[in-house]
């Protein structure tokens, strides 16, 4: 078992003392930080979301802030802004929230387009502007959003340049009825959400851990006939009837990096067509946009990418 796979076993064995079950979404997480990506959370409310990434902040000793995204928020809330100081005279920053590791943009939808786009630059970047000068961001900055699936009703959808600069988007479902029970018995056996110490969650990663992780991940092999594959999915997003937008070249590095981390994570030194087909939904579902008479039919993205997978020859 390589050094990454025996990282992300540490860091979900410590989650699980919070975290009951959604291990696809905690790998989302760790794939999303591992290939310095973002991850766009999506699910209804109460489904510890933001638990999660605080969760995954405290065993990787990463700081952790969040912004809970209103439509009066303003883009100096998120970045920052420089104020005037009276003793000194003279102007001083005051950091926003965004100077931060590992941030939680809570309901990223209910913003308004311009308050989203601050972000586009952070997230780019890996680093934020303020009056033309530059600040740079820490190498751990990771951008995990949140939205409701269900509640359009004064929401601004994000536009594709926004989505696209998101690596990942993670469904975030609902737990099984054995998970469900297990998280009653936490709670009446105690377990408080707020209360992280009380459960004894602990650091068990930091951030060098976590760089040697991605320079172990750009270090598995992807054989020719693998980036063939790869390349003829994401093609053929661009090609199908269903399809009015498909994956870009951002996409397919995107699903690449993705991939590479998935096979580290399982302790493989080496990319297979699975770790392609895996991670392809989290990869593309919020870069495609479906054409109308297909949503009419009922037609969902993860359903058009099943039905790419299904038709694409897989190298042997």
């Amino acid at each position: 078992m390589g050094f990454t796979a025996e990282t992300a076993k540490v860091i979900r064995t410590e989650m699980a003392k919070v975290i009951v079950g959604q291990e696809e979404a905690v790998e989302g997480l760790l794939v999303g930080l591992m290939t310095e990506g973002h991850v766009l959370l999506e699910g209804v409310p109460g489904l510890a979301k933001t638990l999660m990434v605080k969760a995954l902040a405290r065993t990787i000793g990463a700081g952790f802030k969040r912004i809970q995204f209103t439509p009066d928020l303003m883009p100096a809330d998120v970045i920052g802004t420089n104020i005037f100081d009276l003793r000194s005279s003279e102007f001083r920053l005051r950091k926003g929230p965004i100077f931060s590791d590992l941030l939680l943009a809570d309901e990223i939808n209910r913003t308004p387009p311009k308050t989203q786009a601050a972000l586009l630059e952070a997230m780019e970047e890996r680093q934020v502007t303020i009056d033309g000068e530059l600040y740079p961001l820490g190498t751990l900055f990771t951008v995990f959003a949140t939205q409701n699936p269900v509640e359009y009703e004064g929401t601004y959808p994000l536009p594709e340049a926004q989505l696209d600069r998101f690596t990942l988007k993670v469904l975030i479902g609902y737990p099984s009825s054995s998970q469900e029970e297990d998280l009653l018995h936490r709670y009446q056996q105690g377990f408080r959400a707020r209360e992280l110490d009380a459960a004894g969650l602990r650091q068990v990663a930091g951030p060098e851990t976590i760089e040697r992780c991605r320079a172990e991940i750009r270090q598995a092999v992807v054989e020719d006939g693998i980036i063939a594959y790869l390349n003829q999915l994401v093609r053929a997003t661009r090609e199908s009837v269903h399809i009015a937008l498909g994956g870009s070249p951002r996409a397919a590095i995107a699903l690449l990096l993705a991939a590479q981390a998935a096979a580290a994570i399982a302790g493989r030194k080496f990319v297979v067509p699975d770790d392609i087909q895996r991670m392809a939904y989290p990869v593309l579902r919020h870069r495609l946009i479906l054409r109308p008479e297909a949503e009419i039919q009922g037609l969902r993205a993860d359903d058009a990418i099943r039905g790419i997978v299904a038709e694409t020859r897989v190298p042997r």
